[in-house]
């Protein structure tokens, strides 16, 4: 076969790959079908290269994607998490979680423990690792989610259902409890939780013990326990102590600083 006529097919055989939507096969092509020659692969061998580029190529695209989505912070994984610094974590714990198996039950993590601990980190982590296993996510500070609800405060139900942080697989509300709610900002937040409760998972970072939810949630012990007792029936707690992230880097800098 002629070089031109090879060309020529390996142009349609591309043409037809981008028309049936496999674009990544299509760039790839060439680099593998040299590989294929100088090897002397086995056609299903070729075939299957094919398939794992363009099934490599979307999978890379739908985490980048949902990832923008999300809201999540870039940057925040388990790879540059320090665990050494925080030892009152455990590591077990936090690796059971990233499996993804509480979110597939729709269960509740709640992340409690003073400011720069790392409990952000941790929470964006495990919502990249969900996202990277094809869950839905999306994240939220609280101040944030508190705005998106009392704007949708009056719709109703067939509407309130369709919102995103109603049917996400997971939900994270990060840094709950600098700010007493009012008693409307409670009752939002009930009826997201009694939404959502069975449905789908929440993850929560806050700096109150549960102990405290009364006094955060306007006063109301009613009202609380209805929450919690929806919040913690199927949950996972996790009380992180320990040394401020970023206070330390803040000693770091005047050490060097000094030096």
């Amino acid at each position: 076969m002629t070089p031109g006529r090879l060309r020529l097919d390996i142009d349609t055989t591309r043409d037809r790959l981008l028309a049936l939507g496999c674009p990544y096969a299509a760039e790839h092509l060439d680099h593998l079908l040299t590989e294929a020659v100088g090897e002397a692969m086995a056609p299903h061998v070729f075939l299957d290269r094919l398939l794992e580029v363009e099934h490599s190529g979307r999978e890379e695209r739908r985490v980048k994607t949902s990832l923008k989505m999300s809201g999540l912070p870039i940057g925040q994984t388990f790879e540059n998490f320090d665990f050494a610094f925080q030892p009152a974590i455990e590591r077990s714990r936090i690796d059971t979680l990233a499996t993804g198996a509480w979110i597939r039950n729709a269960e509740t993590v709640l992340m409690q423990g003073p400011p720069g601990v790392g409990k952000t980190h941790l929470s964006v982590a495990l919502g990249t690792r969900a996202v990277e296993m094809g869950f839905s996510v999306l994240y939220y500070r609280f101040d944030e989610l508190m705005t998106a609800l009392k704007v949708d405060a009056g719709l109703p139900p067939a509407q309130l259902k369709r919102r995103r942080y109603m049917n996400m697989a997971l939900l994270i509300v990060d840094e709950l409890g600098f700010e007493p709610m009012t008693r409307e900002e409670a009752s939002l937040f009930f009826r997201l939780v009694t939404y959502r409760y069975g449905r789908g998972a929440i993850l929560i970072t806050t700096n109150k013990s549960i102990r405290e939810w009364t006094e955060l949630l306007a006063g109301d012990e009613v009202l609380a326990t209805a929450i919690l007792d929806r919040l913690l029936h199927r949950a996972h707690v996790l009380n992180i102590k320990g040394r401020s992230y970023r206070l330390r880097d803040l000693e770091e800098a005047l050490q060097r600083a000094h030096a």
